[in-house]
C-alpha cells in the first residue's frame, strides 16, 4: 500500500489514484470515458454519454433527501501534458504515479494532472460511497477542457437536469468562485523559403530551461519567465549585431501554459564567435538577476553545434524576431471592480516550426470584459500582420459573470464558516471555467467553484496540497447536506 493510500478520506484517495493511472490527454479521452462508464455500470448507476464524449452518471438521494432537486457535480476529464525535456514519459501510453512529498502530493517530472483528476475523484467517491447524506446527485464528466473546452461548447441542453452546478475544478482553498475570464487565441503563420548557410560559419545551439512556467491564467500576474521571450530577445539583439542565420526556433507547448522551455539553431561568421560567447554571459546574468525574486531557477545554455543544411529565410527570420520581441504578453490591466484580480492578459504560448516550411506562433488572451479580450486579440494581431504574418482566430469563450446573490453561494459561505469558524474570500478568477458556456445553454444555473490548493498547474511542478484537500471534502459534503 503506498502512503497517499493511507490519507483519509480512503475512498477519496483510492479513485486520484486510479484516476491518475488512467492516460487522458485532451482530444484523447476514450480510455476515462471507458473507465467511468464501466464504473457506473459496476455500480449499478444510471449513465449517459453524448456524441462528444461528455458522460453524465446520475445517482439517487439518500433517505430522507428524495424531495430535494438534482445538484451538478462537474469537473472535466482530461489533464495538459508538460513534463521536462530530459523526462522519458508517454502521456497517451504511461500512467501518472503520484508520490507523496510532505504536505504535497507531486508526480516525478510531468504534470500530475490533479487539475482536474481531483474533481473527478471526488465525484467517483461519492457515487461509490453508502453512508454520505445527500439529495439526487448528475456527476458530469466533460472532454477537453484544456485544449479548447469541447466538451462544453458541443454539449446540448438536456444533457443534465439540475439547475444548481458546482464546478469542482479551482485550485485555491478557502476561496470560492462566482466568476471568470473569457479568453480566446491567435495563432499567426510565417511562410518562408530556405536559405543556404554562409560557407565557414559555426553553428551554436541557445536553450532556456529552468522556468516555472504556469497557469496562463492563474499564474499570469506572479513574474514568471517566458521562455519564449526570454530567447527571442537574445536572438534580436544579435541580429542588430552580427550576421545571424536563424535555422530553428521552438518553444513552449500549449496554449494555456507560460512557456518554460526553448531553443535555436542558429550560424555566424567564426570571427564573431568570442564577442557573441561574451554577449551571451552577460545575457545570461542580467535574465537572472531580472528572475531572482520570482523564477530563480532559470538556466541559459549555449553551446557549438553541428552545421544544420540551412536556414529561414532573411526577410522572415526579420520579421519574426522583430514580431515576438514587440508582441505583448504578461497582464495588460488589472480589475478595478474586484481589487486584485488580473482583468486583461496574453500569453506568448509557443512557437513551432511545421511541415511546409511553415512557423505557427500560438498565444491566448484572457480578459473578464468581452471588449477588452477582443482589444487585445486584436492587438496581437496587429502585431503579426505589421510582420506579414497570416493570423486567425479562435471562436473564444465567453466569461461568467458574478452572482453575488447565489443561493449556492449563501449555502456553500455558511457551510465554510460552519465547518472551519472563518469566512471564506468570494472572487472571480482570470483562467477560464466551463461555467460561462454552461449559462448559455443552461441560462437558469446557479453555479459556484471550489477546490483544493494546487500549485504548479500546467507544469511539470505541479502539486496538490493534502490538507486542503480533506477540507475541501468536508464542505463538499456539508454543501449537499444543506442543500434545501
Amino acid at each position: 500500500m503506498s502512503e497517499i493510500e493511507k490519507l483519509h478520506p480512503h475512498l477519496l484517495w483510492k479513485y486520484f489514484l486510479e484516476v491518475c493511472a488512467i492516460p487522458r490527454p485532451s482530444k484523447k479521452e476514450n480510455k476515462i470515458i471507458a473507465y467511468l462508464l464501466d464504473f457506473a455500470q459496476k455500480n449499478k448507476l444510471e449513465a449517459k454519454r453524448d456524441e462528444i464524449g461528455n458522460v453524465v452518471i446520475f445517482k439517487k438521494a439518500t433517505k430522507g433527501k428524495e424531495s430535494l432537486l438534482p445538484v451538478v457535480l462537474q469537473s472535466h476529464m482530461d489533464m495538459v501534458c508538460e513534463k521536462h525535456s530530459d523526462v522519458v514519459h508517454d502521456f497517451e501510453t504511461d500512467p501518472i504515479i503520484p508520490h507523496l512529498d510532505g504536505n504535497w502530493i507531486k508526480a516525478n517530472g510531468t504534470t500530475l494532472g490533479a487539475d482536474d483528476g481531483i474533481g473527478i475523484a471526488s465525484q467517483l467517491a461519492l457515487l461509490a460511497s453508502d453512508d454520505i447524506e445527500h439529495g439526487p446527485i448528475e456527476c458530469l464528466f466533460t472532454v477537453d477542457e484544456e485544449t479548447g473546452l469541447t466538451g462544453a461548447f458541443e454539449m446540448k441542453p438536456g444533457f443534465f437536469t439540475g439547475k444548481t452546478l458546482i464546478n469542482l475544478d479551482s485550485e485555491d482553498e478557502g476561496e470560492l468562485f462566482i466568476g471568470c475570464a473569457g479568453g480566446v487565441d491567435t495563432l499567426a503563420t510565417f511562410d518562408y523559403d530556405n536559405r543556404p548557410i554562409p560557407s565557414g560559419y559555426v553553428a551554436f545551439r541557445m536553450d532556456v530551461k529552468g522556468l516555472l512556467g504556469g497557469h496562463s491564467g492563474d499564474d499570469i500576474h506572479k513574474g514568471h519567465g517566458n521562455s519564449i521571450k526570454i530567447l527571442n530577445r537574445f536572438l534580436w539583439k544579435s541580429t542588430m549585431k552580427y550576421d545571424l542565420c536563424l535555422s530553428e526556433i521552438n518553444g513552449g507547448n500549449l496554449r494555456n501554459a507560460i512557456p518554460r522551455e526553448a531553443y535555436a539553431i542558429f550560424t555566424i561568421d567564426p570571427a564573431c564567435t568570442a564577442s557573441l560567447v561574451a554577449d551571451f554571459k552577460e545575457f545570461e546574468q542580467d535574465v537572472k538577476s531580472e528572475l531572482s525574486l520570482t523564477d530563480g531557477g532559470v538556466a541559459l545554455s549555449l553551446s557549438e553545434v553541428e552545421i544544420p543544411e540551412k536556414a529561414i529565410c532573411e526577410s522572415v527570420q526579420f520579421d519574426l524576431l522583430n514580431a515576438l520581441y514587440s508582441c505583448p504578453n504578461g497582464v495588460i490591466a488589472m480589475s478595478f471592480e474586484m481589487p486584485g484580480l488580473v482583468e486583461t492578459s496574453t500569453n506568448l504560448a509557443s512557437v513551432k516550426m511545421v511541415e511546409g516550411e511553415k512557423i505557427v506562433v500560438t498565444t491566448s488572451q484572457r480578459s473578464s470584459v468581452n471588449s477588452s479580450k477582443v482589444d487585445i486579440s486584436q492587438m496581437v494581431e496587429s502585431v503579426f500582420r505589421l510582420a506579414n504574418a497570416s493570423v486567425v482566430h479562435s471562436d473564444g469563450y465567453p466569461g461568467w459573470k458574478p452572482n453575488t446573490n447565489s443561493e449556492i453561494l449563501r449555502i456553500t459561505e455558511h457551510a465554510y464558516k460552519k465547518l472551519f469558524g472563518e469566512k471564506p474570500i468570494v472572487r472571480a478568477i482570470h483562467a477560464g471555467l466551463e461555467c460561462g458556456l454552461f449559462l448559455e445553454k443552461y441560462p437558469d444555473l446557479d453555479m459556484i467553484s471550489f477546490g483544493p490548493t494546487i500549485r504548479g498547474a500546467h507544469s511539470p511542478e505541479e502539486r496538490l496540497d493534502v490538507q486542503s484537500t480533506q477540507k475541501y471534502w468536508d464542505l463538499l459534503l456539508e454543501v449537499l447536506k444543506d442543500l434545501k
